[in-house]
């Protein structure tokens, strides 16, 4: 893994997005991450929607045993219909890392620097697993212009709380 930059403690603004949003199970999620993937971009080129910013993976509910509720989604102001749906990602302080190449190693790294330094996720255990008021790894690189992962630079975003403030229950 290469660390670009971080980890560190930055603050990001409301962003406005359209996304496609399923549950699937943690094995083969990134197959259906990709599927996923070609599926927003045609929705994208048929739409005439050229005006867009980074890919993004968001992880709703993590549950490593059981069903995951994801979203693929890319940054833009255009109004998504009933299977690409508009979203936002809310404003906050956020854990930040980016990094190339081993997402669980980076993911790892992430969380045990929010713990090491006094944050907490802003999180919370529902039936389904761990909720999060937001945390998603954005694309960096096109994945439209280079294939190859393990060369993409993705920045990992997970929204912290502040530890002076009571947690959710």
């Amino acid at each position: 893994m290469e660390i670009v930059e971080g980890p560190k403690l930055v603050a990001l603004p409301e962003t406005r997005y359209v996304g496609i949003r399923v549950v699937t199970p943690f094995r083969g999620m990134f197959a259906v991450r990709d599927k996923l993937m070609a599926e927003l971009y045609g929705w994208l080129d048929d739409h005439g929607v050229t005006d867009f910013g980074h890919t993004f993976f968001r992880l709703h509910v993590i549950d490593m045993d059981g069903p995951m509720d994801v979203e693929l989604g890319v940054i833009t102001e255009h109004q998504g219909d009933d299977r690409v749906r508009s979203g936002v990602l809310p404003a906050g302080n956020y854990a930040s890392l980016t990094y190339v190449n081993h997402a669980r190693r980076a993911n790892r790294t992430l969380v045990e620097w929010i713990r090491d330094n006094g944050y907490k996720a802003d999180s919370w255990d529902i039936s389904e697993g761990e909720q999060f008021a937001c945390r998603y790894e954005a694309y960096l690189t096109d994945p439209r212009t280079e294939r190859m992962k393990t060369k993409w630079q993705v920045g990992l975003a997970i929204r912290v709380t502040d530890p002076n403030r009571p947690q959710r229950t």
